[in-house]
């Protein structure tokens, strides 16, 4: 595109549960979009699929970092982000979406909604992304659009209304009608490259006029002309019909379903016109920052005359230097400028500017509001902001990061090799906000933390292939958190003389249990890492440059609870008296009080220990129903529904994370290797009395051996 026309932008994502194809869509839509010339499957010969650059996605066949790409369809310029499907790369769902549009949510016809695909929706809703749905797989045995339309109304919420049916399914898939134009779609070529339109056969024609009046009815709903329409039986103008459809899809008021096999090159190229027709342009959108300064939300316009706003939302190292995929909200960045970075309170100078195309780079001279590029050799973090204005900065709203659950130890086997997996471990920390890594003070040991064990499984095996260092793991651990279940007081002061000046510090005040997951806790920005903490001090009882202390002493205390050394959550703590002595308090003191009241006030509230809690979505052949539901309940799992998709059971359940390690091997060989399972986490439950005090004990245990 030669002209720069914000109306003609289209930045969406294309997001789905694993192994729902849409990798394989994306794929089927560069090729379409005149971008390569050869198609290469997820799974096979070859090269593997385009998007999939990284050498343990081709080889699992899964996406695990997202990859953007810029193409263009019908004069229009679409910039693409193909997101991954597993529940353990969640963070690089949320960071794409964040910066989108608009979206494609697919879905297998199949399988229809699974887990993943209810997670998927809820992101989406949190960022408010419109989206258009592609029911994918038509040729699989047991599709069934109409089925997964419905589950779409009735699992996930959406006015879901179909734009298309299809003309067969399974094996006998010829094509999709589109009920609208009243036209019979089918895709010929030998990459289904060829769109010829025809009149609708025959057979079709009732089933069509019976969709098509629910489609009407739906569209009707939203304008008052096309409603008219409807009553009087007169036909709908196309154009007054593509806007309606537009305005309720932007407004997140209407899911038009879409269908195909992107496999067998059939449906993907009305979707693509949808794109163009329903998704929102930048132009359509309203962006909001916060002010640096004042804290207040300021809008955001996507005007390339403007000053610059731009957001780092996806960090890659590689051989040469660090790789920032940044969206661009308002203004122009050119290849040499020195944007101011917030955080880091100093300008950064863009060296070179790249549009993405998967792994490969165009080099290009500037980016305009709306596009979608990566910034070539700028040290910043993911989330960063960029502003042309020093003098008044602001920031985009941060993503939502989910915290770790799941955590094992990991060192090198030899140890010339420290340096490269710590600098390992330092690059994938960087890039993916939801890996974590902590030095256990104790015995010394390197522990990473992420979502799941496949989470952690890629990242150890990237360490082994791209850094050449062989390390050992340990067992994975669960990451247990503690928590008081009742109010609790504390008095607690800290004296100590040692000749010269001492110690001196009283702390008085009430810890409360804090519900972490009530949706008023969620809204609340006073609590971080699970500590409200208020100062109710009168008459200067603790003086003001002391209150510091007292803060760090409960935030630090925190991190690791007296129970079974744990982190605490849902602490609400008031501070409601103290003294100081005027000589010997100090910051220090009051540090180390608060330190004490807070263990003083914790094992006093009846504390317990929290476990993560998974849901955990189990799909198996009908015969081994029972024993899965059998194996699950021994694990402390409670079944939350079951339900048959065509010959195929599946489970719902929620299972602590603890009892789910070596799942997958297990499963297998119970359902002769027919069965498979997601799962996700879901909340933090207290452990059985049993547990606690079986928890309890190894913590003592391993403090008495290791002092």
């Amino acid at each position: 595109m030669a002209k720069y026309d914000l109306s003609k932008y289209r930045n969406i994502g294309i997001s789905a549960h694993i192994d729902s194809g849409k990798t394989t869509l994306t794929e089927r839509v560069l090729y379409y979009t005149g971008l390569i010339h050869k198609i290469s499957e997820v799974r096979g010969e070859g090269d593997g699929a385009k998007m999939d650059h990284m050498e343990l996605e081709k080889e699992r066949g899964i996406t695990i970092t997202s990859a953007a790409v810029t193409t263009s369809w019908n004069d229009h310029m679409i910039q693409i982000i193909d997101t991954p499907g597993h529940v353990d790369f969640t963070v690089e769902v949320e960071r794409s979406l964040r910066v989108l549009d608009g979206a494609v949510l697919v879905i297998c016809a199949a399988s229809g909604i699974q887990s993943q695909s209810i997670t998927v929706d809820r992101q989406m809703r949190r960022y408010k992304v419109p989206c258009l749905v592609f029911i994918n797989k038509l040729d699989r045995a047991g599709a069934h659009p109409y089925n997964v339309t419905e589950q779409l109304r009735s699992k996930l919420g959406h006015n879901a209304v179909m734009m298309q049916i299809p003309m067969g399914v399974e094996g006998e898939h010829q094509g999709v009608i589109d009920l609208f134009s009243r036209k019979a779609y089918y895709f010929d070529g030998q990459k289904g490259e060829t769109v010829r339109i025809e009149d609708v056969p025959s057979e079709y024609s009732e089933e069509m006029e019976k969709y098509r009046s629910v489609l009407l009815d739906a569209v009707a709903m939203f304008d008052d002309d096309v409603m008219e329409c409807v009553l009087e039986d007169r036909q709908v103008p196309e154009a007054l019909f593509h806007a309606t459809v537009r305005k309720a899809t932007i407004k997140r008021e209407l899911s038009c379903v879409y269908m195909g096999s992107a496999f067998k090159n059939k449906g993907v190229q009305p979707l693509l016109d949808a794109v163009v027709s329903y998704l929102p342009s930048p132009l359509d959108c309203k962006y909001m920052a916060d002010s640096v300064e004042s804290g207040e939300k300021v809008e955001i316009f996507p005007d390339a005359s403007k000053d610059l706003v731009a957001m780092a939302f996806k960090i890659t190292d590689e051989t040469y230097g660090q790789l920032t995929y940044t969206r661009i909200y308002q203004g122009t960045l050119y290849k040499g400028d020195q944007p101011f970075n917030p955080r880091l309170g100093k300008k950064q100078r863009v060296g070179r500017i790249v549009r993405m195309f998967s792994n490969e780079k165009n080099e290009i001279a500037e980016a305009k509001a709306g596009d979608i590029i990566a910034m070539v050799g700028v040290d910043c973090a993911s989330g960063d902001t960029y502003c042309a204005n020093q003098q008044n900065p602001v920031t985009m709203e941060s993503m939502h990061v989910p915290n770790p659950v799941i955590e094992l130890a990991l060192k090198p086997k030899k140890q010339e090799d420290l340096d490269k997996v710590s600098k390992a471990l330092n690059r994938f920390m960087k890039e993916d906000p939801t890996f974590q890594v902590k030095v256990d003070k104790e015995s010394n040991e390197t522990i990473i933390c992420g979502m799941g064990e496949l989470h952690l499984e890629i990242y150890v095996q990237r360490i082994e292939r791209e850094y050449k260092a062989q390390v050992e793991v340990g067992n994975p651990k669960v990451n247990y958190r503690e928590a008081p279940t009742q109010v609790a007081e504390f008095d607690y002061k800290h004296k100590k003389q040692t000749g010269g000046s001492g110690q001196y510090a009283q702390v008085i005040g009430v810890l409360k249990p804090l519900d972490m997951s009530s949706e008023e806790v969620e809204g609340d920005e006073s609590i971080k890492d699970g500590l409200k903490f208020n100062i109710n001090i009168v008459g200067g009882a603790i003086p003001k440059e002391y209150l510091p202390g007292v803060e760090k002493g409960f935030r630090e205390s925190m991190v690791k609870g007296p129970l079974a050394g744990h982190q605490v959550l849902g602490c609400d703590v008031s501070i409601d008296d103290g003294t100081y002595h005027p000589v010997d308090s100090s910051e220090m003191a009051f540090k180390i009080a608060s330190k004490h009241a807070f263990k003083q006030a914790f094992l006093a509230s009846s504390p317990v220990i929290l476990e993560p809690i998974m849901k955990v979505e189990v799909e198996t052949p009908s015969e081994f129903q029972g024993s899965v539901q059998g194996d699950l309940s021994s694990r402390r799992g409670i079944l939350s529904g079951s339900d048959m998709r065509e010959d195929m059971s599946v489970i719902e359940a929620m299972v602590p994370l603890s009892e789910m390690f070596g799942y997958s091997t297990i499963l297998r060989s119970m359902s002769q290797g027919k069965a498979g399972f997601s799962m996700e986490f879901c909340e933090y439950k207290p452990v059985p009395a049993s547990v606690q005090k079986e928890l309890i004990a190894t913590y003592e245990k391993e403090r008495q051996q290791g002092s």
